[in-house]
Parts: C-alpha cells; structure tokens; sequence
C-alpha cells in the first residue's frame, strides 16, 4: 500500500500556528483510523516522518506536529550530533504547549471526513515518548505508544488521566533513562490501574529504533515495531 503525504497548517488555541505532516493511506477504504506520530527533540525529522509513511502503508492516516513552531521554522531539522543546536526549542517547551499543540492536531483529525473519530491514537519517541503519554491523558485515546519517553517521571501523578492502554518501550543500556525511573512508571500505573504493556529490551540503547542514530538496534526496532503494529490493530481496529 502506497501513501499519499503533504504538510498542512493547524491553528493553535494560543495564536500560533503549527506546520503537520500527514501521510494518508493511498489504497484502501476510508474512514481510516488515525496515529499522531510525536517528534523526538530533534524535530519532524526525516526518520519521524518515515515513521508516520510507514503507518499509513499499513491504512492509518498518520500525523506528525511540528512542537518547535513556536521557535523555529517550518520543516526544522536538528542533527542528532548537534544537541546545543536544539536547546533553544527544546528548552522552552512546556506542559501547557504541549497539550495545546496536541489538542489542535486532534481537532483537526476530527474534522476530517476520512477519520475514523473515536479510533485515534498516537506514538511517540524519547521527547514524544513524554507527548504521547501526555495525549492519552488529555483526549480520549484508543491507544497510545511511548519509546524510550523522556522526563516522564513528572507524569507519574498523573498516570489515573490515562484513557487508553499504553505500550511502553525502554532501552536496558539507556543511561539517559534509568531502571528505577521506568520501574516507578510501571508501580504508578499498577496503582493506577491501568492497562499498559511496559518492555524492557535489554540490549538496546536510548534511541533504537532510530537508523539515524550510532544507538540504532535494527533487532530491537524490529521487534518493536512489530508489537506496536499488533498493539495498534487490537485497540484502533476492533
């Protein structure tokens, strides 16, 4: 199945106005269900967007926002080399930003007539690990998906808002997310009682499934991308 992709402009309930990439299956029936595709700290990079294309090959329509618009220009790329280079973006970025930039791309979603509207979910990669789990909380999710999400310790009073079952992925040899961070996210959401699959991939580093990166397991995102596309068509297609 082939996509169609093109960037559209969303307003935002600050005044600001927000850039969005959007893959579109090619084939297929619509309405189709719908992934918001979260970037990591280096903006909707080449690998996010082939993140979303692949979504939409397998008959999602897959949006990606770009969370920096408020400080850089449309289509900003940083190098995964270069994190000062990001810093101005990523340092200004809050909570109440976050969910507005969430906000606005699901209400575009739902204003579109090929959506399945009550079948949207979302997935995430190290700063968007943090987003998509942000998401779940704030809208009424039928899936969510974090790898390696960063800083997400401060959400853990927070895990009761969680809508919908949440997959999480961790790197074993990631020094930038500890073990005892991701097993207080797994003890929160036991006591929040919610459904969530927590994984733990041993021989992977922060950052796996990105080709992009020196820290890409091609094994570890392969196995992982396999349970998300299983974790995705159980919640958004049943």
């Amino acid at each position: 199945m082939s996509t169609l992709n093109n960037y559209i402009t969303v307003a935002v309930a600050d005044g600001t106005s927000m850039d969005v990439y959007v893959a579109i299956p090619k084939q297929g029936s619509a309405p189709f269900p719908a992934i918001m595709v979260f970037q990591e700290a280096f903006g909707v990079t080449s690998h996010i967007r082939s993140i979303a294309d692949r979504l939409a090959t397998q008959g999602y329509v897959a949006v990606a926002p770009e969370l920096f618009h408020r400080t850089a220009a449309p289509g900003f790329e940083g190098s995964y080399t270069d994190f000062p280079s990001i810093m101005p973006h990523y340092s200004v970025l809050t909570t109440e930003t976050m969910e507005a930039d969430i906000k606005a791309t699901y209400d575009w979603l739902q204003q579109q007539t090929n959506i399945i509207k009550n079948k949207i979910g979302s997935i995430g990669f190290c700063m968007g690990g943090k987003v998509s789990m942000i998401a779940n909380m704030i809208l009424p999710l039928s899936a969510a998906i974090s790898y390696y999400g960063s800083l997400t310790q401060p959400l853990i009073d927070r895990l009761s808002e969680l809508h919908a079952p949440q997959l999480l992925f961790w790197g074993g040899l990631d020094k930038h997310i500890l073990h005892e961070h991701t097993e207080a996210i797994v003890k929160g959401l036991k006591s929040a009682n919610k459904e969530f699959i927590n994984v733990d991939i041993s021989y992977a580093d922060h950052g796996f499934n990105c080709n992009d990166k020196a820290s890409y397991n091609p094994k570890a995102a392969k196995e992982a991308w396999a349970m998300s596309l299983a974790f995705l068509e159980n919640n958004l297609r049943s």
